[in-house]
């Protein structure tokens, strides 16, 4: 065999080897797409922004998440932002969700005791019966994982609604008449931060509203997973 035709062979197997991987490439991520599912539109922050600062300080833009990773109440409008501050610190590329937006004037306001903190959640439940000095357990949905079920679980119970205001529904709220509610909730340190987890991971987080003078517990913790049991 000739030098020339060694090297138009070493060509042609490099061209094959080439085409081989491109392929390789486009089916590894026609299978990610698929495995990630339909994306939807989120506003994400640019920069940094501290507790209580405007967030058109974050020059949010929007950018496309996949649905099923995207925050349930996450914001998809520039015009919900207006005048709004925000109620915590958000780092740069944080997703906007209602849950982290202050109207001027309210939660900031209200005094807490020594260990507590406000914890605003966005939630299904009822706008009418959800309101300041209301009290309500907190149910939180989760998403099957691996070999593990998905599950409703009772997170916590008697928590005291210090603020409250309807919420528009969801982007991905297919039934209308499912009402949410925007609440600021007081709580301890350990479930202020289990209630930001269960906002941004969790499938659904609910408000049920207890009888007045419902005090009772020692339900926490109680969970039926998607089997029902």
């Amino acid at each position: 065999m000739t030098r020339r035709r060694r090297a138009l062979l070493l060509l042609a197997l490099a061209l094959l080897l080439a085409a081989l991987a491109a392929g390789s490439v486009r089916r590894r991520e026609a299978a990610l797409a698929r495995a990630l599912g339909p994306s939807r539109l989120v506003l994400v922050t640019r920069v940094a922004v501290p507790a209580d600062a405007p967030l058109a300080m974050a020059r949010p833009l929007l950018r496309p998440l996949p649905r099923r990773f995207a925050p349930p109440d996450a914001v998809a409008s520039a015009a919900a932002l207006d005048g709004a501050r925000a109620a915590v610190a958000l780092p740069a590329g944080s997703v906007v969700t209602a849950s982290v937006l202050r109207a001027p004037g309210t939660v900031a306001a209200l005094r807490i005791g020594h260990g507590e903190r406000v914890a605003e959640v966005v939630a299904h439940g009822d706008p009418g019966s959800i309101v300041p000095g209301a009290r309500v357990d907190v149910l939180v949905t989760r998403d099957a994982s691996g070999t593990r079920a998905g599950a409703t679980v009772l997170a916590l119970e008697d928590v005291e609604v210090i603020d409250a205001r309807p919420a528009p529904p969801a982007a991905s709220e297919v039934d209308a008449s499912d009402a949410r509610v925007d609440a600021a909730l007081r709580v301890s340190v350990r479930e202020a931060v289990y209630l930001a987890a269960a906002q941004s991971f969790a499938r659904d987080v609910r408000l049920l509203v207890r009888a007045p003078g419902d005090r009772a517990g020692g339900h926490a913790g109680l969970a039926v997973d998607e089997r029902l049991r």
